[in-house]
C-alpha cells in the first residue's frame, strides 16, 4: 500500500458528497417585482469537523441551495441544513442529524510549515464522481486570486493536483492524510492550476462559524490563538472584563490544555467542547500558567443584551416598510422542509422598499442576503451589519402559496423623527 493511499483511506470516512438544487436568478420583471428563480442542479464536498453532524464547506457550494443532500462515505443519504456562513471567506458551516450516530471527524495538520514541492493528495465531488482522488505538489504559497468581482481569495495554496467542478469544500491532504487545505477554485483553461484555502484560517474561520455566541447565544469571554512557536497549544490572547471567563481567573497568556476531559489545541476545539450546553452550566478547565497546573471554572452565561444588536420594530417599519411576527418551519406552506423557522409578513407600508418590491401580507420572509430570517433579531442583524452598503440591494427570500421567490430591495435611509427616537 502506498503513501498516497493510506492518506486517502484514513480521510475517506469523513469526506461527503453536497448535492442539491440551486437557486439562480431569472431576468426581473420590468415593473421589480419578485418572481420565481430558475433552479439547476449543484454540487460540491464537505468535511465533517464534529462527530454530532457538523460539516465544513465552500459557501458558494450551498449559496441559494433550497435543499441540500449528504451522502456520507458509507453511502447513507441525509438532508443537511445551513447552520452558518461566512461569504467572504467563501467558508459555510451545514449540519446533518446522521440517526444519532458519531460520524468520523477528519484530522486536521496545519498550513504554518508546507513548502512548495511538499506532495499533497485532493478529495472530491469532482464532476459528481463521488471521492475522486489525485495527487500532485504544492506549486507555490500565498497566491490572490479573484474569481468574480465580489469574490476575492488570499493567501491560498496553489496545487497541481487535479481540482475540478464539484471538489469545491473538499480537503486538501498531505501525505499523512492530515487536512491542510480546503479546495475553492480552479484557473479556468489552464491546466495543473488549483487553489485551496490553508486549513489555518479554515479553522480561525470554523471556530466563529461554530461558536457559542453564534449559535447558542451563550458566551465565554476568551479570545484564543494557537501559538505559532508551539504547535497544538491554545494560548489566551485576551479576557473580556466581567465575562465568565475573568471570573474563572484566565489571565492573558496562559495555554488551555483541558476542557473537562477534552484535549484543547485550537480555537475550534474551545467551541466544539462547550457548543450545545445550556448558560449555567459549570465548565471545568485545566490551564499552564509560567509552567504551573491549574484547575479552573467559570459558569456559562447567556450573551449580554448588549451584545444583540436589537433593532426596535418601528425601526423596521420606517426603513424597510414592513411588520414582521415569527412562525415556526411547520407553519411554513412549502415542500422545503429546510426551514427552521420565517417572520410572517402582518402588514405593508404603501410605497416602502417593501412595496415596491412586491412583498404583500401573508408572506413569509425566510432569508435577508446570506442569512436566513427566523427571529426580529436576524433582520436587526441585517441592518446594522457595518457593511451593509456593500451588499446592496438586499436579496430578500420569501414564502408564498407554497413556493420561494426572491427579489432585491435598497433600504430606506433612517430619517429622525420629531420625537428624536430611532
Amino acid at each position: 500500500m502506498t503513501a498516497v493511499v493510506r492518506a486517502a483511506q484514513r480521510a475517506r470516512p469523513s469526506i461527503v458528497n453536497i448535492r442539491g438544487q440551486k437557486t439562480v436568478g431569472s431576468q426581473q420583471a420590468s415593473n421589480g417585482q419578485v418572481e420565481a428563480p430558475r433552479r439547476v442542479n449543484g454540487m460540491g464536498t464537505g468535511v465533517v469537523l464534529d462527530d454530532r453532524g457538523y460539516i465544513v464547506t465552500n459557501h458558494h457550494v450551498i449559496d441559494g441551495v433550497a435543499r441540500i443532500n449528504v451522502t456520507l462515505a458509507d453511502g447513507s443519504q441525509h438532508r443537511a441544513r445551513i447552520v452558518s456562513h461566512d461569504p467572504r471567506t467563501d467558508l459555510a458551516m451545514i449540519k446533518i442529524d446522521a440517526d444519532q450516530r458519531r460520524l468520523p471527524v477528519i484530522d486536521i495538520g496545519t498550513s504554518s510549515d508546507l513548502m512548495p514541492g511538499e506532495p499533497v493528495i485532493a478529495v472530491g465531488n469532482a464532476y459528481g464522481y463521488e471521492h475522486t482522488v489525485t495527487r500532485g505538489i504544492i506549486s507555490a504559497l500565498h497566491r490572490t486570486v479573484q474569481v468574480s468581482d465580489s469574490q476575492n481569495y488570499y493567501d491560498l495554496i496553489q496545487t497541481d493536483a487535479s481540482i475540478n467542478p464539484g471538489n469545491s469544500g473538499g480537503p486538501l491532504l498531505n501525505i499523512d492524510g492530515e487536512m491542510i487545505g480546503i479546495n475553492v477554485a480552479v484557473r479556468v483553461g489552464a491546466q495543473g492550476i488549483g487553489f485551496a484555502l490553508p486549513v489555518d484560517k479554515v479553522m480561525q474561520v470554523a471556530a466563529d462559524l461554530m461558536s457559542i455566541k453564534r449559535l447558542d447565544q451563550n458566551w465565554h469571554g476568551v479570545e484564543v490563538r494557537s501559538a505559532e512557536e508551539t504547535v497544538g497549544e491554545l494560548v489566551v490572547e485576551s479576557v473580556v472584563p466581567g465575562s465568565p471567563a475573568a471570573d474563572a481567573g484566565l489571565r492573558r497568556g496562559d495555554i488551555i490544555r483541558y476542557i473537562e476531559d477534552q484535549q484543547v489545541q485550537r480555537a475550534l476545539d474551545l467551541e466544539r467542547a462547550l457548543l450545545g450546553s445550556p448558560a449555567g452550566r459549570e465548565v471545568n478547565l485545566e490551564v499552564m500558567r509560567q509552567e504551573e497546573t491549574l484547575q479552573l471554572s467559570f459558569t456559562l452565561a447567556a450573551l449580554p443584551d448588549r451584545s444583540r444588536s436589537v433593532v426596535p420594530e418601528n425601526r423596521i417599519w420606517r426603513t424597510v416598510g414592513f411588520r414582521l411576527q415569527e412562525v415556526s418551519g411547520s407553519q411554513i406552506d412549502t415542500n422545503q422542509s429546510r426551514y427552521r423557522g420565517g417572520l410572517l409578513v402582518t402588514g405593508v407600508r404603501p410605497q416602502s422598499p417593501a412595496s415596491e418590491q412586491g412583498i404583500k401580507e401573508g408572506d413569509i420572509l425566510v432569508g435577508m442576503h446570506i442569512w436566513e430570517t427566523i427571529s426580529a433579531e436576524n433582520v436587526s442583524y441585517v441592518l446594522n451589519h457595518r457593511n451593509r452598503a456593500d451588499f446592496e440591494p438586499l436579496k430578500f427570500y420569501i414564502v408564498r402559496g407554497g413556493q420561494t421567490l426572491y427579489g432585491h430591495i435598497r433600504i430606506a435611509p433612517l430619517q429622525a423623527s420629531r420625537s428624536g427616537s430611532p
